[in-house]
């Protein structure tokens, strides 16, 4: 059976991303990467208002994906032109859609989260995981390297001390160390991961999404070298806008801000 990746709505404008193929711990095979780049895009697309506040990107079953489905490999992995466009054309343009995505992202990571998965995990925002999951990229074992495109993603948020290990040593990380390491933002006992990314992304939903969304493109600016001067100065835009306004206001009279959502 092919795995499948679905985006379902959840109360209080959180959406939830769910990466499927639970026969093979959320192994991520190639239609995957493929819908996994155009539910992000779909995403992009809605207008601000009626869009999520907020997506959960999880694993089915209790794992979040256990890296590429290496069923698939034999297909692909031994022509270079091939090779070259799983990596390039299937894989790259996934994960770039994940960043250039304005939505926050919070990655629910339980069990094992290696190889593409730890990829996908370091596109969002916030990373919560359960004590018994486990970090790393051991393809060493199988003969070949990060490709670079993916090397570059997971380096934003794993020194390149621990890069070294878990590449050239093919080490796997407990949910400490990947804390220790800043790889996630918090460990939680295993039961308690998917209420608390939940929870994160819910109050996330109380705040401006406006605001969300010019941050993210903001850091994804500076990580890219920095704001031209044509972005820093459009950076200034949301001047006169209702939700700017909204939020001063309440502020001024001590209540609660109303920001508008679809």
């Amino acid at each position: 059976m092919p795995g499948s990746i679905t985006l379902t709505a959840e109360a209080d404008g959180v959406a939830c991303l769910t990466l499927a193929n639970p026969a093979k711990l959320n192994a991520i095979d190639i239609a995957m990467w493929r819908e996994l780049q155009a539910l992000a895009l779909h995403l992009q697309s809605l207008p601000p208002h009626d869009a999520p506040a907020a997506v959960v990107v999880r694993g089915a079953g209790g794992h979040f994906a256990a890296g590429g489905d290496i069923v698939e490999f034999a297909e692909f992995r031994f022509e270079e032109a091939t090779l070259r466009d799983f990596h390039e054309n299937v894989v790259a343009p996934a994960l770039q859609a994940l960043l250039a995505c304005d939505v926050p992202l919070v990655a629910q990571i339980e069990g094992n989260c290696i190889g593409g998965g730890m990829e996908i995990a370091a596109c969002c925002d916030i990373r919560v995981c359960g004590e018994g999951s486990r970090f790393g990229a051991p393809i060493a074992r199988l003969g070949f390297p990060m490709a670079p495109l993916e090397l570059e993603v997971v380096s934003r948020v794993v020194p390149e001390a621990v890069l070294r290990e878990m590449l050239l040593e093919a080490r796997l990380f407990n949910a400490a160390a990947a804390l220790h390491h800043g790889l996630v933002h918090a460990v939680l006992p295993d039961a308690e991961v998917a209420a608390h990314a939940l929870a994160r992304a819910r109050a996330m939903g109380q705040l401006s999404p406006q605001a969300a969304r010019i941050n993210k493109r903001t850091l994804r600016q500076i990580g890219n070298g920095g704001p031209t001067e044509a972005e820093r100065l459009a950076h200034y835009g949301y001047a006169p806008s209702e939700e700017h306004r909204e939020g001063v206001t309440a502020f001024i009279e001590k209540r609660t801000p109303r920001f508008q959502r679809g």
